[in-house]
């Protein structure tokens, strides 16, 4: 195998993942599968839960790289702060043991995948299912969308991105010093 792909939906309710192998310039499906979190009420547990989660992923299928996707702006500021918050936990988790990050828009893993950047989930699941044949879809679309994550990762390999970058700790400090005070 060239290289194993692990994408990454983040969410506080639900982590839907989906992992992708990369054989000449093909892909094979490998997994595709959710962490509900719903069940929990400590936002605290599910941020552990998603890092041990991601860290298993990560000791399971040893991926070359990590797409995930990036919360997309919304109204409610406690809602884009817990996503923001399972984002990062998946983030440090590949980080921590040394994987590339890649963060893609919403828009731009629909457009990679169906191309329409404003495609409904069933939209991408179709697709997924008919580029990766699929025998079935999930009920619940989360995994499929960390599966597109990953698709559009592979996609978008070797092409200069709008998605941002992270290879460890010192290059995400580093792009994000306005962040740390």
């Amino acid at each position: 195998m060239e290289k194993i792909i692990l994408g990454i939906d983040p969410g506080t309710t639900i982590m839907g993942f989906g992992v992708i192998a990369i054989e000449r310039k093909n892909m094979k499906f490998i997994q595709l599968n959710e962490l509900v979190l719903s069940k929990y009420d400590d936002h605290y547990k599910k941020l552990k839960l998603i890092f041990e989660r991601t860290i298993e992923l990560i000791d399971t299928f040893n991926p070359d790289e990590i797409a995930i996707e990036a919360p997309f702006f919304g109204k409610n500021v406690q809602s884009m702060l817990k996503l923001g918050r399972a984002q990062g936990v998946a983030m440090a988790a590949g980080l921590s043991r040394g994987i590339p990050i890649i963060e893609y828009e919403p828009k731009k893993i629909k457009m990679a995948i169906t191309g329409n950047g404003n495609a409904s989930k069933e939209q991408v699941a179709k697709m997924l299912q008919q580029l990766l044949g699929l025998k079935e879809l999930p009920k619940n679309l989360d995994s499929t969308d960390g599966l597109a994550a990953a698709v559009c990762h592979h996609f978008n390999s070797g092409k200069v991105t709008s998605g941002s970058s992270y290879s460890g700790w010192d290059a995400f400090v580093k792009q994000n010093s306005g962040r740390v005070s």
